[in-house]
Parts: structure tokens; C-alpha cells; sequence
């Protein structure tokens, strides 16, 4: 199995975090990444990953993540979608990666009925997503700035229990890690489908 971290600390150009070592290590088959960003998580996947289908609605970072894409030796199909109606068949990849989408979710419970549809059997959900703090004092202030916050960082959640919306969708979490990046709760993580 490829080890994550280059020798150097950079792979193709790109500075590894611990978060994207942990996000992406051990993934294998086809994944499905929601939300492509500006595509640098691509020159992170492990070589064991046979297929990269990207679902990204903004027509911007669909450009930057070709950008990226284009540089890689493997295929990475990078698709226009919706986190309501994903554009892959059921059943068909082996992981589903979120980065900070499902906080962005408008409809969280239906993206993630979207991601069990995709799986195949044994499949996971990868995910790294904003999750509301258990501490009573951060969470009001995680609250009290969510309004302006989704405004400006496309309607992102920060006070978003993600943990108990995976679990509601339908999902067994086999590993979480809480942690605060930039004061505000952060949670990283793989889940499966129940049954």
C-alpha cells in the first residue's frame, strides 16, 4: 500500500496535511468525491484508487480541479451535480470523500441518502466536515456567527451536529476524530451503511 507522505513532504506539487493523509489513506476502487474544490486533494489519493469521479456545481472550481486533473496519470472524471441527485449509477464506487461539503448541505439528510445509493456493498463514507463543539459556550458562538458565516462561505454550517446527521442518515461511524481548526469544531472520520 503507497505510505502517504512524500519524502519530501510534497507530492506533485502539493504540501500533505496530517488531515488529508488521514482523510484519503487506505482508499482504494472508485471513489466519489463531493465538492472538488480547487482540486488539490487529487495529487493526495493513494495509488490504489483506480478511478477519481469528481461531482463540483461551480463551472470555477470545476476549472480548477481540471487543472489538477489533467497533470495526474490516473482517470478523474469531473462531473457538473448536485448533492441532491448524484450524477453516478448505484452501488457504483467504493468510498464516497466529503470535505467540508455536508456542512454546506441545504438538505443534509438527502445528500447523505444520495452517498448510501452510490455505494457499492462494504463501501465507506470518508469524511472531514465542520462539527458543532461540545463545549456549550463555543457552540452558541458557533451559532451566534453561523448566519454571516453560510452568507460568506457559501452556506456552510459550523454549528452542524454532522456526526448525528451521518448517524440518522443510516450510517455506522467506525472512527471519529473531534478537533478545532481555526476556533471551530471540526470532526474527521469513515463511516459505513447499516445493513
Amino acid at each position: 500500500m503507497e505510505q502517504f507522505h512524500h519524502p519530501r513532504g510534497v507530492r506533485n506539487g502539493v504540501t500533505p496535511t496530517p488531515q488529508r493523509g488521514r482523510l484519503l489513506a487506505g482508499l482504494r476502487g472508485r471513489v466519489l468525491e463531493l465538492g472538488a474544490g480547487d482540486g488539490v486533494k487529487l495529487s493526495c489519493y493513494p495509488a490504489d484508487v483506480t478511478e477519481i469521479v469528481l461531482v463540483e456545481p461551480d463551472p470555477f472550481l470545476r476549472a480548477a480541479a481540471r487543472s489538477v486533473a489533467d497533470r495526474l496519470a490516473r482517470p478523474v472524471r469531473i462531473l457538473d451535480g448536485s448533492l441532491l441527485a448524484l450524477p453516478v449509477a448505484d452501488g457504483s464506487c467504493d468510498a464516497v470523500v466529503c470535505s467540508l461539503v455536508l456542512c454546506c448541505s441545504a438538505r443534509v439528510r438527502e445528500t447523505l441518502a444520495e452517498v448510501r445509493r452510490v455505494l457499492a456493498p462494504g463501501g465507506e463514507l470518508r469524511f472531514y466536515e465542520h462539527q458543532r463543539s461540545g463545549n456549550p459556550l463555543v457552540t452558541l458562538a458557533e451559532r451566534l456567527v453561523t448566519p454571516v458565516w453560510a452568507l460568506a462561505a457559501g452556506g456552510c454550517h459550523p454549528a452542524r451536529d454532522t456526526l448525528a446527521a451521518i448517524r440518522q442518515a443510516g450510517f455506522t461511524v467506525e472512527n471519529a476524530e473531534r478537533f478545532a481548526f481555526r476556533h471551530f469544531g471540526h470532526v474527521i472520520g469513515v463511516a459505513r451503511p447499516v445493513g
